[in-house]
Order: structure tokens, then sequence, then C-alpha cells
């Protein structure tokens, strides 16, 4: 292919470089060459309370479950599956499938073009810059959102939806932001959203039955998703301790259906302590996010999570956010509000929390508590 040739044909750059936009100067995360400084520039070191520091932490016992077994509808199956998931959700709000259905050659192409994209030289990822105030595109780092507490990593954001108008969505993006060369790729990615989203609607199912609502209640909700997809590029870092890969965050988004590399770096808060979890490459981390904590009236927690980086190689990971279509209203469904539960969060649609997080907060451990209040005082339209 002829991305291959672009790869092999890098040509040599600066290690942080810096562009001129009007008046002001940006920097630019170079991961190819950056990985190498020992020298960590001070935007990317993190304030000593949440510096990863250099003790390793402790490995987490998943809740895994077995879409197999459910899938047998044998009862006593069935009710184990909603037993885990209730437990994980209430606790942590993650858990991982197994026995998915997801092809393996898919999963296997899908993360090998990860590396194929962000090895390319810096010139050609930028053809796909992510612009200030969006939510897609291509990102060296955050540079160019926020000034401090970088994340050391490059994203690639890209749309997916459900609707039957929109089955070539992922790949004309890629056809149409960097050319005739990467509808091989747009391809993989397609087929690849379309299975996670195929495969959120199952869990979506299980969430639903496990916390006594309606049975295709959420299925129908999110049947016509607007998602995203995200690949995510963690290169090695000389100074591991000072720096993380992503800061400790909650997903704004629904679900996140998550396959790591063999490189660890995923860490979820448990207990009070930070705990890793170890790459599996036959399944999917499956964690819940702020728009799904809202939909289940907080029964389900939004899952506090974080990437660390090591000095030794990079890690790449695949993240599909499942999303409501954006103007459907997030409204707990009848049966999980009552005088003892009463409603926690306001209506919402999801296009609004996308532009709170993209224009006026960034994401971290409160950004549900913090959009509440933002609606709530923002003036109404009559």
């Amino acid at each position: 292919m002829a991305i291959d040739h672009i790869i092999n044909n890098q040509p040599t750059m600066s290690s942080l470089k810096t562009q001129k936009q009007g008046y002001q100067t940006s920097l630019v995360f170079d991961a190819l060459v950056l990985q190498h400084e020992s020298n960590i520039p001070q935007r990317f070191i993190w304030p000593d309370n949440e510096k990863p520091g250099s003790q390793k932490s402790k490995e987490l016992e998943v809740p895994v479950l077995d879409l197999g077994d459910f899938l047998s509808k044998h009862s006593s199956s069935v009710k184990e599956a909603l037993s885990l998931i209730d437990e994980a959700c209430k606790n942590h709000g993650f858990f991982m499938v197994v026995n998915h259905g997801v092809e393996a050659n898919l999963i296997s192409d899908a993360q090998r073009y990860i590396d194929l994209f962000f090895e390319l030289p810096l010139s050609e990822k930028q053809r796909a810059q992510r612009k200030v105030g969006e939510s897609c595109g291509y990102a060296s780092s955050f540079t160019r959102r926020f000034s401090s507490k970088l994340p050391w990593k490059e994203t690639l954001s890209f749309q997916f939806s459900a609707e039957e108008n929109s089955s070539n969505i992922v790949k004309d993006y890629f056809k149409n932001t960097m050319g005739e060369d990467f509808v091989r790729i747009g391809k993989v990615y397609q087929d690849y959203c379309n299975a996670m989203s195929k495969l959120s609607l199952g869990i979506l199912e299980l969430l639903g039955m496990s916390l006594g609502v309606q049975q295709g209640h959420f299925k129908e909700f999110f049947k016509d998703n607007n998602s995203i997809m995200r690949l995510n590029y963690y290169p090695p870092c000389q100074k591991p301790g000072l720096t993380l890969g992503t800061g400790p965050h909650c997903d704004p988004t629904s679900l996140t259906i998550l396959h790591q590399d063999k490189v660890s770096g995923l860490e979820v808060f448990v207990d009070n302590e930070w705990r890793s979890i170890a790459p599996n490459s036959n399944a999917f981390v499956v964690n819940i996010g702020d728009t799904f904590m809202a939909l289940s009236n907080g029964r389900y927690k939004s899952c506090l999570h974080r990437a660390v980086v090591n000095n030794k190689c990079p890690r790449t990971s695949l993240a599909f956010f499942l999303c409501p279509k954006n103007d459907k209203v997030v409204s707990p469904p009848d049966e999980l509000v009552d005088e003892n539960n009463p409603r926690i969060y306001p209506d919402f649609t999801w296009s609004t929390l996308l532009e709170f997080t993209q224009k006026h907060y960034r994401a971290d451990m409160n950004t549900l508590q913090a959009f509440s209040n933002w609606v709530q005082q923002k003036p109404s339209v009559t």
C-alpha cells in the first residue's frame, strides 16, 4: 500500500515544534522524536498529587462477563451475568466481556492500522488535524486546548453513525481527509465500528435487565447512535513517573468499549487506590460513562480511570464511545424514579454535554455534576 511507502520515507523532525497561528505560538507534540527526550517539557509534568510515581499499581481482579453463556439463555447463566453486571456497575462501573462475537481478524487489523497511522510523519497526520472546539480529528496531545497537565499521547477520533443513511461515514472520513491511499483503513474501521455498535446494543440489553427496566428500552434508545471512535497511541516516555498518558477522568459518553494491545497502562480507581488492568486480547474492557450514569438515575457509576506510560515501548488502544443520537433527550426511564429515588440529574441532549466538554470544561471525575450545574444555570429559551 502507498501508506507503507509514506511511513518508510519519513523526514527528520525536531522533537518539540512550534507553529505560528496568527500572533500565537502553539506547541506541537511530535511523538516520533519526543519519546527519546529525557528533558520532559514542563507542560507535560503533572502535579505531585496526580503523578503516577515509580511504584507499580496492583492488578485488579476484573469481573468477566461471558456473553456466550448469556446468549445460551440458560436461566442460571442469565442470573449470574446480571448479578455480575449489577455489582460491577454499582461499585466502579467497569467489567470485561469475552465470547463477544467480534471476529479476531477484524480486531487484529484495527490494532495494526493504529501503528500504521501514528508512524506516519507529523505532516501527514496533520491532514486530519482536530480543530479547536471539535471532538474529532488528529490531536498531538492536547497542546491546542490546554496549557498544563498535557497527556502524553496522540489520538485520532472520528464519528460513527448507526443511521441507515450513514453506512459509509467512517470510510468516507478517511478517504476525504487522508486521501485514496486510506480507503482500506477506512473500510476496516467502518466494519469495526459496526461491530462495536452491535456489541454495545447487546450489552445495553443486559444493563437494562439488570436495572429492572422494560426489555429493549436502552437498545431502542441507542439503535440510531451517533458515536465516536478513537485510536490512542501512547509513545514511550523517558521519565514516565512525571506524566500521564491520560489524566484521571470519567468518560462523558454512555459506554466505552476498549480493546488494548499487549502493553499495560490502563488503571481504574477502586477502593481509594489505582489498580492496573492486565491486557487480554480476547476480551473487551467495558466501562460506564456519565451519560449512562444519568440514564440510570445514578444507580450505575461512571468509571474513574487513567492511563500511565512506560519508558520501553509504545501502547495502543481502540476506544469506541457509545453516544445517543445528538438530539435524543437523556432522561431515566420511569422504573428508575420514585419517592425513594428522586431525579438526580436534569434532562439534557448528548450534543449539549459534548459542547460542554469541548468548549467549557476539561473532562475529569466531576464532569457530570459540573455539567448539571451549568445546564440548570443556563437561561431557558422561550
